[in-house]
């Protein structure tokens, strides 16, 4: 598969907001990965986005979406800035659903396009950023919750140690692009 098998999630086709943190400054590098602020993915889960993007609608909701296609070159030069497991997939031995195009990092906004609150910013590479982490306020827990059932309930499974990480299941089924 190559990036032109890729869907292009932009507007007005997917009703998304869209902050790809690797294409500036602002993320846990301190400078930009990508040359473009591009978001793309496998067409399972752009499938898979729809719904999500459906469900929270429904309790007005709107996704903002922090990363998804990754290049290979990219997830070396994340991996060889901060070489931690808990929070990358090393680019030789680990599924690498991002570079599969069947991951999606974001958060949920309200109805005025504000940001929900969960407890930690985008890629803190901290305990605090795990599924279930009781040490974050109540706002923040009910804020992943709510995120993971719309994106469970959309087909994504979750990564426990990201609030901010789906994927699709069974990601080493797809092709690295």
């Amino acid at each position: 598969m190559s990036v032109k098998n890729l869907i292009e999630i932009k507007k007005p086709e997917f009703d998304v907001e869209l902050d790809i943190r690797y294409a500036t400054a602002n993320n846990f590098t301190g400078k930009p990965i990508y040359k473009n602020a591009d978001c793309y993915l496998h067409p399972d889960a752009a499938a898979a986005l729809t719904r999500a993007i459906t469900l929270a609608r429904e309790i007005d909701r709107r996704l903002l979406i922090f990363d998804a296609y990754r290049p290979h070159s990219a997830q070396w030069t994340l991996w060889n800035h901060t070489p931690d497991p808990e929070f990358l997939s090393h680019p030789e031995t680990g599924s690498l659903p991002h570079c599969r195009g069947v991951a999606v990092d974001l958060n949920l906004l309200d109805a005025t396009g504000k940001e929900l609150d969960m407890g930690t910013g985008f890629d803190e590479f901290s305990p605090k950023s795990h599924h279930g982490n009781i040490e974050i306020s109540r706002e923040a827990q009910q804020n992943r919750f709510t995120l993971m059932g719309i994106m469970t309930s959309a087909g994504w499974d979750f990564y426990r140690n990201e609030w901010w990480h789906y994927q699709l299941f069974k990601p080493r089924e797809y092709p690295l692009i």
